[in-house]
């Protein structure tokens, strides 16, 4: 009898023990901190995934920037080169067909006035005759021309009737250099004048000189005059004039 008693105490107390065991348990703080918990551990992932990606990108976005820079460089530096070089070879094409392209200088004689002039008559066919002839020497070069002295001679009928003395100079480049030469021509046979109211002359010559490029480049070149001229008795003019 008391031995039953006392196992139904005993079984009643271990139940009610249970019993406050669970309620405690359903009751603790701890089981509604578990869900918690839970959720900001998975926040925390999140924001941790974003975290890596977000410092991830940054350094793709720098490196992505830093090679659109480097290439905008190569680039201008490649044009720049090109520029440069395409430069150079235009001054280098200009240097050779223009700047070295030596040329004869043109050697003229041009229209004078006739100072004096004297006829002789049919039986005796003669002239004399004086006049200032301007010699001209263009020089069409990059560079001077410096030329020796010469001589131009003035010619009637296949004869030499005078001649004109050329000094030593120089013709600067591009430019042309003026010469006012006295010329005095005589011809005591002038068959072929007659009744002719035109005197023609032609004025022979040859300078020769060197052309002076870059204080460098020195090329020689010889210039020939041939010009033909015709002389009016009647007014003492030149009336035409041609040179080749």
């Amino acid at each position: 009898m008391t031995f039953g008693v006392w196992t139904r105490t005993t079984s009643s107390s271990l139940l009610g023990r249970r019993v406050r065991q669970a309620r405690n348990f359903s009751r603790s703080p701890r089981s509604f901190k578990t869900k918690p918990v839970e959720i900001t551990q998975k926040h925390r992932l999140l924001f941790g995934k974003r975290e890596k990606r977000s410092a991830m990108s940054k350094p793709d976005h720098e490196s992505l920037s830093h090679e659109e820079a480097k290439r905008n460089k190569r680039m201008k530096w490649t044009i720049g080169i090109t520029a440069f070089v395409i430069f150079q070879v235009v001054v280098a094409v200009f240097f050779v067909l223009v700047i070295m392209k030596f040329k004869s200088p043109k050697f003229r004689v041009g229209e004078f006035d006739v100072q004096t002039l004297n006829v002789g008559t049919q039986a005796s066919p003669s002239f004399d005759m004086s006049f200032v002839a301007p010699i001209r020497i263009k020089n069409t070069n990059w560079g001077p021309f410096k030329y020796d002295a010469t001589t131009v001679s003035f010619i009637y009928g296949g004869v030499q009737v005078g001649q004109a003395t050329i000094p030593k100079s120089k013709a600067n480049f591009k430019s042309t250099k003026k010469i006012d030469v006295n010329v005095t021509l005589s011809s005591t046979s002038s068959s072929n004048l007659g009744s002719s109211e035109l005197i023609t002359l032609n004025s022979q010559g040859e300078l020769k000189g060197k052309v002076t490029v870059m204080f460098m480049f020195k090329k020689t070149k010889v210039s020939q005059m041939n010009c033909t001229m015709a002389v009016n008795t009647t007014t003492k003019a030149i009336q035409s004039l041609s040179c080749k």
